[in-house]
């Protein structure tokens, strides 16, 4: 343990300067790339162009890959990871079946982990409650825990409100809340969660359904942290998802998807299908902590995204446009026309403004403003951002007038009871009457074939075909891509009608995606660092969690990203002193296996060498965790510190001792060089 906090204040120290060093290098990198675009690029070296192909179209090489890669052909290679249905994921597949809401409907979710919507129908008697145990369980404790809250709001806003039975009217909010305080500890005084945490899995589960609903949300706030993962340890999936529902059932819908994107990052074989599928969410961003859609973005990413991640981009587009996660993030499910049927008359039952005009007679007034079931106006958000950040940029030619009837064009697009997790459907009644005009276009009046209508125009508009293709150029290639790459990319998406594979192609086959400066000149996303750093030590991940929340840490928390424009690829959002820290910190922890639910595997990293000398060790680890890719500047400052003794973890009384592997490789893991791709 003073080996390892003297071996990360010493990194602390060394990553101040290493900033700083990114920094300069990311800008004689942007440098060098302008001088080069006027000649063309010079081309990289063919001992580098897997490794580079590696670093770029998957989360980072893994132990074997480069080998594999060169078996195999590098084009043959790249053919197959641009159709991942023909690629064997069985090993994933393994790893991601525990979790059982990847598979589940949004509609499925909400009924198996109840959001506070359900809790208050079942109290309100709207619902029932089910019949199986397990389900059963989860309602009773997640109404348990909603009738308490409601008892103590109550008391909070009643001020004058009697104490007990001993008649104490005088009590301080700090006596009572000690008092309330003592009758939960006397309500959990039965429950010894140490005893519970040591029951077989089985025996702890049934324990747990047996007990009242008061008692397992007493549990729920009792056991927390380490112990509430102890609390599922060995239990079977279905289990373990209802246990952790009743401690808090809307974190396991979000915690296994998050986990689940970890573990794709590191194990999936369909790496570049991996790639895409984070590149076109992170493009048509989803905010997971606005109300219901942390119930739909699972159904999100896996129908909507992953689906449609190589197809026709008109596709995916009308595919998200349609999507209820995207609908309720913008808020186009609430958007209504103006002059529409549902502004003038108000909500009503379907068919009624037909037989109020079937019998002659004078349809209701408009509602007054005071009424509360008034319906909502027009929202211009999602029109906006289908035109700034989905399609055509902001610099692609639209104006203001377009935004606003395209949102016109869009209204009726809504959802059916979204806190159900109910799906898309066409509300006529909200859709605006008469002809739009969108970008120079006639839209007359057809109902929800208006929006595919404009779909279309945008799909095949010059300007989105340049947007996306600059934007797929700067994932892949640089910060800031040569045009000549950006023109030849927009100009297949143009011919190809918006095929991504065929556009990813392009660029492959292209001499700017070759150029030797685009070798290791794209700093990592906090994502690609963790996955990056995972794979190439061969660390096995029995838990995700741990790495879910480093993400956290790093300023990058899954599908958390609140604005539309979805998290920044540029370095210069992510190279600081501070950011920079946290990643050493992770990559030593990772490396000496200081992070639960991981297991270090030194010989992965060695690719089974087993050096006894620490210089010998250092140089093995360079070369197998980064090609040898490593500045004199940065082995320096390795070998300097790996010179102290305590540092090494290497006794003077026991020079025979082997190296410390895990820490070398946790330094070089930490290092500017790993930290690009």
């Amino acid at each position: 343990m003073r080996a390892t906090r003297k071996l990360v204040i010493l990194m602390i120290i060394a990553v101040l300067a290493s900033a700083f060093a990114l920094l300069a290098a990311d800008k004689q990198s942007k440098s060098k790339s302008k001088q080069a675009r006027a000649a063309g690029p010079a081309q990289m070296e063919e001992n580098k162009k897997i490794l580079h192909a590696l670093n770029r179209l998957t989360f980072g090489p893994h132990p074997g890959d480069v080998e594999k890669v060169s078996a195999e052909g590098l084009d043959k290679w790249f053919e197959q990871q641009l159709h991942p249905d023909k690629i064997d994921n069985s090993q994933l597949e393994a790893r991601l079946a525990p979790f059982r809401t990847l598979k589940m409907s949004t509609t499925e979710m909400v009924e198996n982990f109840p959001p506070p919507q359900v809790v208050r129908a079942l109290e309100n008697g709207r619902m029932s409650l089910p019949s199986d145990p397990g389900k059963r369980a989860i309602y009773e404790s997640r109404m348990a825990a909603y009738e308490q809250r409601q008892q103590k709001k109550e008391q909070t806003i009643d001020a004058d409100m009697k104490t007990d039975a001993q008649g104490d009217e005088q009590m301080t909010p700090e006596q009572r809340n000690a008092r309330q305080k003592d009758r939960e500890a006397r309500m959990f005084a039965d429950i010894d969660s140490a005893q519970l945490l040591q029951m077989p899995p089985e025996q702890r589960y049934n324990n747990i359904l047996k007990m009242t609903p008061e008692e397992r949300v007493e549990l729920a706030r009792a056991v927390k942290g380490p112990e509430a993962m102890q609390l599922v340890d060995g239990m079977k999936p279905e289990q373990r998802e209802t246990i952790q529902a009743i401690l808090q059932p809307q974190l396991v819908v979000g915690g296994e998807l998050a986990q689940a994107k970890v573990l794709r990052a590191i194990y999936s074989e369909r790496q570049l299908e991996e790639v895409m599928t984070d590149f076109w969410f992170n493009h048509f961003n989803v905010f997971i902590n606005k109300g219901p859609d942390r119930y739909m973005v699972t159904a999100y990413e896996r129908d909507v995204i992953r689906e449609h991640a190589f197809g026709k981009f008109r596709d995916l587009l009308v595919a998200t446009a349609k999507s209820p996660a995207m609908l309720f993030y913008l808020d186009n499910w609430q958007s209504v026309g103006p002059d529409s049927d549902l502004a003038k008359y108000g909500p009503q039952r379907p068919g009624a403004q037909k037989r109020f005009r079937r019998f002659g007679m004078q349809p209701p007034p408009r509602p007054q403003a005071n009424n509360k079931n008034r319906p909502s106006g027009l929202n211009e958000n999602y029109a906006r951002e289908i035109m700034e950040l989905h399609t055509l940029g902001v610099d692609g030619g639209y104006t203001q007038k377009d935004v606003t009837e395209l949102a016109k064009v869009l209204t009726g697009w809504s959802i059916q009871q979204p806190q159900r997790g109910g799906d898309f459907f066409y509300n006529e009644r909200a859709h605006e009457p008469g002809t739009k005009h969108v970008l120079g276009h006639e839209i007359k009046e057809h109902g929800q074939d208006e929006a595919m209508q404009v779909f279309d125009i945008l799909a095949h508009h010059p300007s989105t075909a340049k947007f996306i293709s600059k934007k797929l150029a700067m994932r892949f290639v640089s910060d800031t891509p040569p045009q000549s790459l950006i023109d030849k990319m927009t100009e297949t998406f143009l011919k190809k009608d918006g095929d991504i594979r065929e556009v990813l192609r392009t660029m492959f086959r292209s001499p700017e995606f070759w150029a030797a400066d685009a070798y290791r000149a794209k700093v990592k996303t906090p994502l690609e660092f963790v996955a990056s750093a995972v794979r190439a030590s061969g660390v096995d991940v029995q838990n995700a969690l741990p790495l879910v929340q480093q993400l956290n840490k790093m300023g990058m928390p899954l599908y958390a990203m609140q604005p539309p424009t979805g998290y920044s690829m540029k370095a210069e959002t992510w190279v600081n002193s501070s950011a920079l820290v946290n990643r050493m910190n992770f990559a030593l922890a990772l490396g000496v296996g200081r992070l639960p639910g991981l297991t270090p595997n030194p010989q992965a990293m060695l690719h089974g060498e087993n050096p006894s000398d620490t210089n010998a060790a250092v140089a093995t680890l360079e070369n197998t965790l980064l090609a040898g890719d490593i500045s004199a500047q940065t082995h320096a400052v390795i070998e300097k510190q790996l010179s102290d003794p305590q540092v090494a973890q290497r006794r003077l009384d026991d020079p025979a001792k082997p190296p410390n592997y895990g820490a070398i490789a946790g330094l070089i893991m930490g290092s500017p060089e790993f930290q690009r791709r």
